[in-house]
C-alpha cells in the first residue's frame, strides 16, 4: 500500500497530508488560502494521487508559512509513501500548454534534492496571492521530497495560468515518476543499489 499521512505542527502552522500514490486523482485540499487549494488539487488530479490536505497556519500575517510548510509536509508523505522505490519508475518529465502558458517539468526521485526555477510571473498578486510562493512550495516539496525538479516556463502572458501550467506539469512528471514499471517489478532504479 503506497500510502502515507503526515502530521506537521509548529507555532507556525498545523498540517496533516494524507497520500495515496495509486489512487484516481481524488481530491480534498482546505489550507485557508483559496489560490492554494486550487493548485494542490490541480496537482492531486493531474498526479492521479489521491490527496487529502488540512492546514491551519498563521494567516493574520501572510500565506508564506502555510504555503511552505504544506510543501514540506508533502515532500515527506510522498518519501514515506514511496518506501524503497523499487519499481518505480523514477523520471518523469511533461511538457504541459495551458491557453497563454507553456511549461515543461521534468524531475527525478533521486533522494538528491535540486530545484531549478526558470518561471517568471508577470504580476506579483494572483488576486491575493503572493506569485513568489508558487517557487517556495516547489522548494519545500523538492527539498523534503528528495525530489531533483526542473521547472521552465517557455510561454507566459497570465499570471494565473503561468501558475497553474506549473502545477499541472510537475503533476503530471510526477505521475509519470511514480508509476509502477512492469519491467522492473521488484528493482531499484539505480546503478547504485540505493536512492
Amino acid at each position: 500500500m503506497r500510502q502515507a499521512t503526515i502530521t506537521r505542527n509548529t507555532a507556525e502552522t498545523q498540517i496533516e497530508v494524507t497520500l495515496d500514490l495509486d489512487g484516481t486523482g481524488t481530491y480534498d485540499n482546505q489550507t485557508g488560502v483559496g489560490f492554494f487549494d486550487h493548485m494542490l488539487d490541480q496537482l492531486s488530479r493531474h498526479s492521479l494521487i489521491d490527496m487529502t490536505i488540512r492546514a491551519s497556519g498563521d494567516l493574520h500575517i501572510d500565506d508564506h508559512h502555510t504555503v511552505e510548510d504544506t510543501g514540506i509536509a508533502i515532500g515527506q508523505a510522498l518519501v514515506a509513501a514511496l518506501g524503497d522505490k523499487k519499481g518505480i519508475r523514477r523520471y518523469g518529465n511533461f511538457l504541459l500548454a495551458m491557453d497563454d502558458s507553456l511549461v515543461r517539468a521534468a524531475l527525478d526521485l533521486s533522494a538528491r534534492p535540486f530545484l531549478v526555477w526558470n518561471v517568471e510571473f508577470p504580476s506579483e498578486k494572483i488576486g491575493s496571492f503572493d506569485t513568489e510562493l508558487v517557487r517556495e512550495f516547489f522548494q519545500a516539496l523538492s527539498t523534503h521530497g528528495g525530489i531533483t525538479l526542473h521547472v521552465d516556463r517557455l510561454h507566459g502572458l497570465n499570471s494565473h495560468h503561468i501558475a497553474e501550467a506549473a502545477f499541472k506539469a510537475v503533476a503530471r512528471a510526477l505521475r509519470e515518476a511514480v508509476e509502477p514499471d512492469p519491467r522492473m517489478a521488484g528493482v531499484l532504479p539505480s546503478t547504485k543499489g540505493a536512492l
